[in-house]
């Protein structure tokens, strides 16, 4: 479903992404696992269309998106949760999952709007009961169900996340996980950018290990978690 094909990527002159090569079949889940600074994010803006790759091409169903606009991937069934949230904090959290649906209202799709919003709240019911409480006051996970739900609201055939556990609590990173699994067995394709490859690995069928700005390591989740490498790394084993 999303093919990646020797990705370079950067800011100014200097490149992040190096060759960077993943592919990813319809209804997989899959981590990016990587240190701070490795180019993780960079990746998932290159691939939501916030940055412009250098070369290299990224092909979504079938189709070349690597030099489309971010509302055009979007428009296109790929939706980004990004680093940090970014919810609109003095909008209600009815109103910011009404944003996610931008796609959907032009032209005017009530039906499908409400469908969603249903979908939504069925997925993260702790939502329901926050419909009229401004954003910025909810917790974070809160937030990062928000967050999610918002992404979700496009009609996303694939969604990507962009450190989903940052700043919250285990049992809140678990229950969030624990969602996403959901997703994907509601057939939704799912890319997770993470630096806690423990939970990541625990939950997705397929991991890559970025460094450096390069793929060093790609394989199912249960192998790199028993790769020696990986575990000295990343898991603190």
């Amino acid at each position: 479903m999303l093919e990646i094909k020797a990705l370079h990527a950067g800011y100014g002159a200097s490149d992040v992404l190096h060759d960077v090569c993943i592919d990813i079949g319809r209804g997989a889940f899959h981590g990016l696992i990587g240190a701070n600074g490795a180019g993780k994010s960079t990746t998932m803006k290159a691939l939501s269309g916030l940055l412009r790759p250098v070369r290299g091409s990224i092909t979504f169903a079938g189709e070349d998106i690597s030099r489309l606009s971010a509302a055009r991937v979007v428009a296109k069934g790929f939706a980004l949760v990004p680093e940090g949230r970014r919810v609109f904090g003095p909008m209600t959290v009815s109103d910011n999952l009404q944003m996610g649906a931008f796609t959907q209202l032009f032209p005017r799709k009530k039906g499908n709007v409400s469908e969603r919003l249903d979908f939504v709240l069925g997925t993260f019911p702790r939502l329901k009961e926050r419909l009229g409480q401004l954003a910025g006051t909810l917790s974070g996970g809160e937030q990062q169900m928000l967050a999610i739900g918002r992404a979700l609201m496009s009609g996303p055939q694939f969604l990507a996340l962009d450190e989903p556990s940052m700043g919250l609590a285990p049992v809140i990173v678990e229950q969030v996980f624990a969602a996403l699994k959901k997703l994907q067995r509601d057939g939704l394709t799912i890319l997770v950018s993470e630096q806690n490859a423990s939970i990541t690995l625990a939950h997705c069928d397929f991991g890559h290990v970025m460094e450096s700005g390069a793929i060093t390591l790609s394989g199912p989740a249960s192998l790199l978690r028993d790769n020696d490498r990986v575990r000295e790394a990343y898991l603190g084993i």
